[in-house]
């Protein structure tokens, strides 16, 4: 998937000015919350700076206009349980709680990194990978952020990227992108999955449980 970004990228280059429009236009996006924290009702929901209701999934650009840096947003802060999750099926795909069975869903422990997607991307379910057999998950692209510092619910920052896991869920592909915020302190020493490896044991092996 790196490859891949990098490529669209290059491609893109060309676009360079009209991404950066589309970076200043998307910073004045705003949210808010609906119905309380832990319930099914809750929503994060997000506006442009004409105050109408605009998709975090489909409107904020993947792209920012410098090479290798991509926009992500982050549904789940560092340290925290509850599963959070655009809602793909829902209006303007607004932040909710993932619901299994009726029940709202968190993990086993808090998470240890910042857990979000990429804007404009999709696992296709249709496309079978030619190694792992498998199609996608029909969600947006997974990203986990490895820096220091908790993000909250909403952000938008733009990020490294650095490798890549295929993970396989209930038998459908779920790419997990491992990246790092351009503003953390340790994002000048990262360039790729080896670094991470060198400078960050643990980590990798971590996402992967």
């Amino acid at each position: 998937l790196r490859p891949a970004l990098g490529a669209a990228a290059a491609a893109r280059r060309p676009l360079a000015l009209a991404a950066s429009a589309r970076a200043r236009a998307f910073a004045s996006v705003t949210s808010h919350t609906e119905g309380e924290v832990g319930t099914p009702a809750y929503r994060m929901r997000f506006k442009d700076a004409s105050g109408k209701e605009v998709s975090p999934w489909h409107d904020i650009p993947l792209y920012t206009g410098k090479d290798g840096v991509v926009n992500a947003l982050f549904e789940i802060p560092k340290n925290t349980k509850p599963k959070m999750e655009v809602a793909t099926k829902e209006a303007n795909n607004p932040i909710a709680q993932d619901v299994k069975k009726g029940k709202l869903r968190d993990y086993h422990g808090p998470i240890f990194w910042n857990y979000g997607m990429f804007p404009q991307t999709w696992e296709d379910p249709n496309l079978v990978h030619s190694e792992t057999k498998c199609a996608g998950d029909n969600d947006p692209v997974d990203v986990v952020e490895i820096g220091a510092e908790a993000l909250p619910q909403g952000a938008v920052e733009p990020v490294k990227v650095l490798g890549t896991l295929a993970m396989i869920d209930d038998g459908e592909l779920d790419w997990k992108v491992i990246a790092i915020r351009t503003s953390d302190p340790l994002a000048a020493e990262l360039s790729d999955i080896g670094d991470v490896e060198a400078k960050c044991p643990g980590v990798i092996s971590g996402i992967r449980e």
